[in-house]
């Protein structure tokens, strides 16, 4: 890669850095041309990005942005997936790396917090959108009798809305009417589940 082509490449990273609202970065030392692309697949059908980085290049790209707290993860064979959905990218990278141990999720970065391992997982058991909406449509096709619960599943849809708190970053993943229901994790706050089981 000449001169040129780095300059370019330095410009697209930081770019994707200053447009994203969240980074998973895995390792991924061992899988084959054909398990990548497998993977790359996988969490662009899920609605995230994905990008095998060249770290020299990406840690100068990480300068001044939100992520910049990951410079350190970037040793060895890794790539990052982003989005602006939280959810979509740690949802395809944790399920990937269950069925294959050759990709290792490493860390990653809400906002400008960054997350740990175990927040990423609990990110990855948060309904995504389409899930949420397959619900609703589920519900719209049942008997005429569950009415009452189409027009409250309804008005309970999930929204993803950010909102800075003393801590750090809040992710609220449901709100119902005026109670929050979330759960701590550290300096991030992510939203779980509601006391509703219609859902």
């Amino acid at each position: 890669m000449n001169r040129e082509e780095k300059t370019q490449l330095l410009g697209e990273l930081n770019e994707l850095f200053n447009s994203s609202e969240i980074i998973v970065v895995s390792h991924y030392k061992g899988l084959t041309v054909k398990e990548v692309s497998e993977l790359r697949d996988k969490i662009r059908k899920a609605g995230a990005g994905f990008r095998v980085t060249k770290n020299r290049i990406t840690r100068l790209a990480l300068k001044g942005t939100k992520f910049e707290g990951l410079t350190d993860l970037f040793t060895g064979p890794t790539a990052i997936a982003f989005a602006n959905d939280p959810v979509s990218a740690c949802k395809a990278c944790v399920q990937f790396a269950k069925d294959n141990e050759k990709l290792i999720v490493v860390g990653g970065a809400m906002g400008t917090g960054v997350l740990s391992v175990a927040e990423i997982n609990k990110l990855a058991t948060i309904p995504s959108m389409d899930e949420l909406r397959a619900k609703i449509i589920g519900l719209l096709q049942a008997p005429g009798a569950q009415l009452a619960r189409v027009t409250r599943a309804y008005s309970e849809l999930s929204i993803i809305v950010y909102a800075r708190s003393a801590g750090g970053f809040l992710l609220m993943r449901r709100l119902c009417g005026n109670k929050i229901h979330y759960a701590g994790l550290g300096s991030e706050a992510i939203m779980l589940k509601a006391q509703d089981k219609s859902f």
